[in-house]
Order: structure tokens, then C-alpha cells, then sequence
């Protein structure tokens, strides 16, 4: 019976057997390296220095190996030389440095012979455009957020490579964000590698672009990549003058205004709206000055809109400019306390030209208004006189310089009679 039922069992002979799951895993790991060693057979043949050849090689190779499937050992090989595991080492199985990378650039490092990398990626990348999805997304986070296991000099190279990426386009800014990690920003690396970045950007681009690049990249603030007891703007302005690169210190800065400034007009608007007096705004203004100074001259334009975008304009056409009049002069007394240089006064005076200039229903009052400005001492007669002969704005010039001649004539007069009766 037994041997019956032995007999009968169904045999395995020349049926597939289905690998467990663990083992397909445990196989795939060791992909990666096979795919190396078969890219460094395409690279290997190439004498040094010849990039063209490296390009053409690589373009090769694409058409042959699966780039799409290790992208991210693709980029790990051409920017540090290797393989990289969790953890940020390279994988240890007795394998040579890549024939190509970025590594592989001469020391001390300099910008130029970066590029030509970059030139061969730009090319890479330009044959299989499917490969820059993977490049930012996760090849240079990935990298980046190892990029203190790197000597200095590796690390400088990586970073100018980076820069460079991200000025051509080939990569996005948000691979940035691997940098604000804690263990790379207590100890000043991220900074040191975000100001070379911006370095090796900034040399073919200008701050312009690198201002859209990082909005583009979600990269909002630059404090992110600077140890905590460190995050304040005039730290980060001296890193960036220290560093040579004050167009990135003025850039912050004037970023930074922006939002105190947006701040300051809206708690202006309603300081006005709730008609608190005039001494209450002064001392407010006052207050947020200390704690975020502006300069004055941003300061009198931010004071200006505040206090006039409290103004209700739905007066008749023919009561409107008298309207103007009796709202510039009830709130002269609050910008008069920081009207004190000629620069500001000027530059008053330019604000209320471009207001009266966009809105036209107060356009013919804008000598009147100066007029007013000059009788509550925010202007003086000096200041009307240079905004007059070279100081306006080109908004509306020639009719504002028309509109305002026998007020400039009559504080002209005025002056000489003084000066003769000294």
C-alpha cells in the first residue's frame, strides 16, 4: 500500500520552481555591482581627460545596460567614485574607483575643471532624459545627506558639481533640502557646502536666477542650513560678505524686508482703520524698528501705504482730491518723525509721485500735497527743489515736473531772499 502511494506521487522533474520572495531580495542586491562592473568595461578604454570620448562612451553604454533601473548607481559611480550603501559607505567588495568621476578631478579644486563633468552629464542626460527625474530626486538628496562622510576636498568637488547642475537646469534646488539635516547643520558643514554651491552657481548665473532657482526648489530659508544658535540675519549676511558673495547677503536682506515690510503696511491699515492717535502709531513704528530695522528710505515708502490704503477713495470726483488733501495732512504728523535725511524726503516725495501716478482721480492734486507734506516739515524746500531738477522717478515725469513748476519757482525765490538777508 505504502509503496503504492509512493508510486503514485507527482514528480518535479522539469517543472520551474518559484524562488521565495527573501531570495529574489538577497539576489537583487548584488545587481547593482554587476551593473558597475559592466559600465566600467564601457569606461575603462578611455585615456584620461578625453571627455568627449567618456560622453560618447556613456551614450553607449545606455543603449546596452538598464540606466533607468540603477539611475542611482549610475550618478553614485559619476559623482563619488563608487557604489554607496545605507548608511553612506561605499559598498566594500574590493572594487576600483570609477575610471569616471567627479572625484577624479585634480586638487586644489576649481570650477572650470568641474564643469567639464558636467558638460558630459549635460550630454548623458540630454541623450536619456529619463534620467533626471532620478538624478534629483534621489541620486543628489541621497548624496548630499552623506556629504560629511566625504574628505573636504571630495566634499568641495560635490558641492561646485551640484551648483553646476542646478544652474544648467539639470537638477532641481529641492535636492537641497537634504542638507538642512541636524547631524550636517550643528557642525557648520551645510552651511560651508551651500555657500559653495551658490559660489559655482553664480559664476556663469546671476543672483536673479538663483533667487528663481531656490523659490522653484521650495528652498525658503536659508537659516534652515545654519546651526540653531546661529539663525539670524546678520550672521548669515556676514557668512555670505565673509565669503565673498554679498549679492547673496543683499538678496536675504532685501527678502527679509519684504516681509517686514508686507507686516508693518498691514499693522499700519489698521492702526489707521481702529483711528488709533497718531502717537500710539509712532511709537509702534518705533518698536518694530528696533526689533527689525528697515532702512529709512524703505521705511517712509512702507509708512506712506500703510496709512493710505486705510483711506476710503469712494468720495464724489469733484470732493477727492480735497479728500486727499485733508488725509495727507492728518497723517503728516506720523510719517513727520522719520523724514530726518534729504535721501528720505526725496524719497517721500517719489512715493507720492508714483501713487498719484497710478491713481489718477488724485493725480492733479500731487503740488497741493506737497504743498501740505512741506507745511508740516515731513519735505523740505531743498528736497522739492533736487526731486524738481534730477531727482524724480520716470512714472508721469514731465507732467509732474509741469504741474509743479510754481511751486519749485516760489521756494527758489524763497531760498534766495533768505540767503540775501543773511
Amino acid at each position: 500500500m505504502s509503496q503504492q502511494s509512493a508510486a503514485s506521487k507527482p514528480s518535479l522533474q522539469g517543472v520551474r520552481i518559484k524562488a521565495r520572495k527573501g531570495a529574489v531580495k538577497a539576489q537583487a542586491k548584488h545587481e547593482p555591482t554587476v551593473f558597475r562592473d559592466q559600465l566600467y568595461k564601457h569606461l575603462e578604454t578611455v585615456p584620461e581627460g578625453d571627455f568627449d570620448l567618456f560622453a560618447t562612451k556613456l551614450v553607449q553604454a545606455g543603449s546596452q545596460l538598464e540606466f533607468l533601473k540603477y539611475a542611482d548607481g549610475l550618478f553614485e559611480i559619476i559623482l563619488v567614485g563608487g557604489l554607496i550603501q545605507p548608511g553612506g559607505s561605499y559598498i566594500d567588495d574590493g572594487a576600483p574607483v570609477s575610471p569616471f568621476t567627479i572625484f577624479n578631478t585634480k586638487e586644489p579644486v576649481q570650477v572650470d575643471d568641474i564643469k567639464k563633468y558636467i558638460e558630459v552629464l549635460n550630454k548623458l542626460i540630454r541623450r536619456y532624459k529619463y534620467l533626471q527625474k532620478p538624478l534629483e530626486e534621489l541620486a543628489l538628496p541621497g548624496l548630499l545627506q552623506y556629504i560629511n562622510r566625504w574628505s573636504p576636498a571630495q566634499r568641495d568637488k560635490l558641492a561646485i558639481a551640484v551648483g553646476l547642475l542646478i544652474s544648467q537646469s539639470l537638477a532641481n534646488a529641492s535636492c537641497l533640502s537634504a542638507l538642512t539635516k541636524d547631524h550636517l547643520v550643528k557642525n557648520d558643514v551645510s552651511a560651508g557646502v551651500i555657500t559653495l554651491i551658490f559660489r559655482a552657481y553664480l559664476v556663469d548665473q546671476s543672483m536673479e536666477h538663483l533667487s528663481a532657482a531656490l523659490k522653484k526648489g521650495g528652498i525658503k530659508d536659508l537659516l534652515a542650513f545654519f546651526p540653531p544658535n546661529k539663525r539670524d540675519g546678520k550672521h548669515l549676511e556676514e557668512h555670505f560678505k565673509k565669503e565673498g558673495l554679498p549679492q547673496v547677503a543683499e538678496w536675504w536682506a532685501k527678502k527679509q524686508y519684504a516681509v517686514v515690510k508686507s507686516e508693518l503696511v498691514k499693522d499700519l491699515t489698521e492702526m489707521c482703520e481702529r483711528e488709533d492717535p497718531p502717537e500710539q502709531i509712532i511709537a509702534a513704528i518705533k518698536a518694530r524698528q528696533e526689533e527689525s530695522p528697515l532702512p529709512e528710505v524703505e521705511l517712509v515708502t512702507c509708512i506712506w501705504s500703510g496709512l493710505l490704503a486705510s483711506v476710503d477713495w469712494s468720495a464724489r470726483p469733484d470732493q477727492i482730491e480735497n479728500l486727499a488733501l485733508r488725509e495727507v495732512g492728518k497723517y503728516a504728523p506720523i510719517l513727520e518723525p522719520f523724514c530726518n535725511s534729504a535721501k528720505t524726503q526725496v524719497a517721500l516725495i517719489n512715493v507720492v509721485q508714483v501713487y498719484c501716478y497710478e491713481d489718477t482721480r488724485i493725480i492733479k492734486a500731487f503740488p497741493q500735497i506737497l504743498k501740505v507734506l512741506y507745511n508740516k516739515d515731513c519735505i523740505s524746500d531743498q528736497a522739492i527743489i533736487y526731486w524738481h531738477q534730477k531727482g524724480s522717478k520716470p512714472q508721469g515725469r514731465q507732467h509732474f515736473l509741469k504741474s509743479t513748476e510754481l511751486l519749485v519757482k516760489f521756494l527758489q525765490e524763497q531760498e534766495e531772499t533768505d540767503s540775501e538777508e543773511d
